[in-house]
This record gives structure tokens, sequence and C-alpha cells, in this order.
């Protein structure tokens, strides 16, 4: 499982006071492109091989201004073209969860315009990630 912070600013909340919904989505953004840069090396160069089909994000309790959130990402399914992220969102201080998050992300050949396999070195590190277990509990 990989792990990154972000600390909530003000400009993120709204008019409620908490973390506004659209603000978790550029966490989770910004989860992703550090997974990518911490895991793979950058001979891989994953920052312009994917593009994202599709992200949900569901909203368990409230985040505020100045709270440091983790964000956990882990692989939960890596099919042939694509492969599939979860997230969970906790306030650091209180390991309090408030947002459950999956995104998928297909490799691209930008050339061809259309989908590729995902197939060698980049198979085996999405793979390690894969937590099983996870998926298992659901």
């Amino acid at each position: 499982m990989h792990e990154s912070t972000v600390r909530v600013r003000f400009c993120e909340t709204d008019m409620a006071g908490h973390v506004n919904n659209t603000s978790y989505f550029i966490y989770l953004e910004e989860a992703r492109g550090k997974f990518f840069q911490e895991v793979f090396p950058p001979h891989l160069n994953t920052g312009s091989r994917f593009i994202l089909a599709s992200t949900t994000c569901d909203f368990v309790s409230q985040a505020y201004y100045g709270q440091s959130l983790i964000i956990r990402s882990w692989i939960s399914k890596v099919g042939t073209s694509s492969f599939n992220f979860s997230h969970s969102i906790l306030v650091e201080d209180t390991k309090e969860e408030v947002a459950k998050a999956s995104a998928v992300l297909v490799q691209f050949d930008y050339e061809k315009q259309q989908s590729a396999a995902i197939d060698g070195e980049l198979r085996e590190l999405l793979e390690v990630y894969l937590d099983v277990e996870k998926v298992r509990r659901g």
C-alpha cells in the first residue's frame, strides 16, 4: 500500500466549512501522481502512458481546513489494458476515514488512439501493489 499526505487549504473548503467534494478528486489525482513517481522507475515513463477512464468517491465523513489527510492507495485489479486504483482518505491525527474512492486507468497509445496492453515490467510492478486481501474484504 502506498501513502501520501496532503494538507487542506482554505480554498479547498466550502460555505459549510468542510472540504468541498471536488477537492477530493484533486487529492486523489495528486496521490496517483506520487504513486507513479515513487513506485515506478523513470524509464517506464508512466506519467504519459495512462488516461483516466473512471473515478468515483464516496464521502464517509467531513474534513476541514488545516487538517492533514493521508491518502492510502493500492491496486485492486490489473486487467489486459487497464488497472484499478482503490483509495482510502483518512484524517492524519485521528485515522478517521473521510472518503473511499476508486479510479480506472487505461494504458493508451496516443499514436493509434486506442488502449494498449499492459505487459512486462510495468505489469509486474502493478501486481506488487495488488492488495488481494483488501480486494477480498471489499
